[in-house]
């Protein structure tokens, strides 16, 4: 397997990418050790469904009018103060956990403080990936790179996290995670990149959202795409939020226990994003994705009833790897086959299956762990997120009669005489 690093020789994206490092691995710290510390002070399933409710909730409501926005104003500047925001939210969670006096009301309200930011930040985030390499050819390359770095965030901070803990405190990851903006907030002052042309008036904000709506739900590859996404993160993500309770209560494990298993599953991730940024093209990704959704949800039911640590770590890289071939195909598909002028509605949509629909799936998944059990409540969402790998099996033919046409426009297909 040959990586293609094509996108790093675009300057912009190579000082953005370095920044992110930096802010990935810091935010899986922080959000390994939020949800650890939550649980320790309450001790409390139902609580960290909550908790993730509350981090993913602004996600559902926002990411539309983000993506609106993102069509219609400078994505440099909205990048870069979602940065500084997001800084001054990690420096109060740190600033309370430091001094003592940090409650689950603190944490609870934070989350859904940086929820509100991160829900800003996705679609712009997608949309501004054009700008930062300047040629679309590069765009699947770079959409593949900045999952891969996401990822290995995803690795490395959990683990630090739990070392973390286990050596110092939980307030020791928060610190960190406010430290690590300063690069990000460094590389976004050394970008220069040519703003995407916006028109001089708009119409108005219902009109455009209307539009974005409609121009994906008559689409059937982005609506059949983006139904799967919803899927998996009603049923298969929200594996994440009860991973303190599955280690601590399942396992009898501790917070270095839970590190590494969640590191588990940004291994398999990382896995994943190695093998996508191998590729030559977006083809073949329909089928892959049908795949990697049906592995992640048979290795999710195997995971419930899991008894050993051991056991679990294969079982949670195979979830991680799945999760992410299949969301990142998904988002390589759509930023090739959208029109221009439609790239940031669309891809707020796909913010919005993906992780806008988890703050619900979070609530049902930690409400019933209440009731029926964590194994139960992770098989149930590994059958879901299987059967609907199945139907998009069925419906394949069906999205590639529709995507064709496009790559043959795009040359991405050679035209058949």
């Amino acid at each position: 397997m040959r990586i293609s690093l094509r996108a790093l020789k675009h300057r912009n994206f190579s000082l953005f990418l370095g920044g992110q490092i930096c802010a990935l691995i810091g935010y899986w710290m922080q959000n390994v050790a939020q949800g650890w510390l939550l649980y320790r002070l309450t001790g409390s399933v139902a609580l960290l469904g909550i908790l993730g409710f509350a981090g993913s909730l602004p996600i559902l409501l926002l990411a539309p009018f983000a993506g609106l926005w993102s069509d219609r104003f400078n994505l440099h500047r909205m990048m870069f103060a979602t940065q500084v925001l997001e800084m001054l939210q990690a420096a109060a969670l740190a600033a309370l956990a430091l001094a003592g006096i940090i409650a689950p009301w603190h944490i609870v309200t934070l989350s859904m403080v940086l929820g509100i930011l991160v829900a800003i930040e996705l679609p712009v985030r997608h949309a501004y990936l054009l700008e930062l390499v300047g040629a679309r050819e590069d765009l699947p390359n770079a959409i593949a790179m900045t999952s891969m770095v996401a990822n290995c965030g995803r690795l490395v901070g959990p683990s630090l996290a739990g070392l973390m803990i286990g050596w110092f405190n939980e307030a020791v990851c928060f610190l960190f995670n406010t430290l690590t903006f300063i690069v990000v907030i460094v590389t976004f002052l050394m970008i220069r990149v040519i703003p995407s042309r916006r028109p001089a008036s708009h119409p108005p904000m219902w009109h455009d959202l209307r539009e974005g709506i409609a121009y994906a739900w008559h689409s059937i590859p982005i609506r059949l795409l983006l139904m799967l996404l919803m899927l998996m993160g009603l049923f298969a993500t929200p594996y994440i939020t009860l991973m303190p309770a599955l280690v601590r209560d399942v396992f009898r494990g501790g917070a270095g226990q839970m590190g590494f298993l969640v590191g588990a599953g940004g291994l398999g991730a990382v896995t994943g994003t190695l093998y996508l940024a191998s590729r030559a093209s977006v083809r073949g990704l329909v089928r892959l994705l049908a795949y990697a959704s049906l592995a992640a949800g048979t290795a999710l039911m195997l995971l419930a009833w899991s008894k050993m640590i051991w056991a679990a770590l294969p079982l949670l890289a195979v979830i991680g790897f799945g999760i992410l071939v299949a969301s990142v195909s998904v988002n390589m598909i759509l930023q090739t086959i959208v029109d221009d002028d439609k790239r940031g509605r669309v891809m707020s949509f796909y913010t919005v299956a993906f992780l806008g629909i988890a703050p619900i799936g979070s609530l049902v998944a930690g409400t019933l762990a209440e009731m029926i059990g964590v194994p139960y409540t992770l098989f149930m969402g590994g059958a879901a997120c299987a059967a609907g790998a199945l139907y998009i099996s069925y419906k394949r033919p069906q999205i590639r009669e529709h995507i064709r046409p496009i790559y043959v426009r795009l040359g991405i297909i050679p035209k058949t005489p």
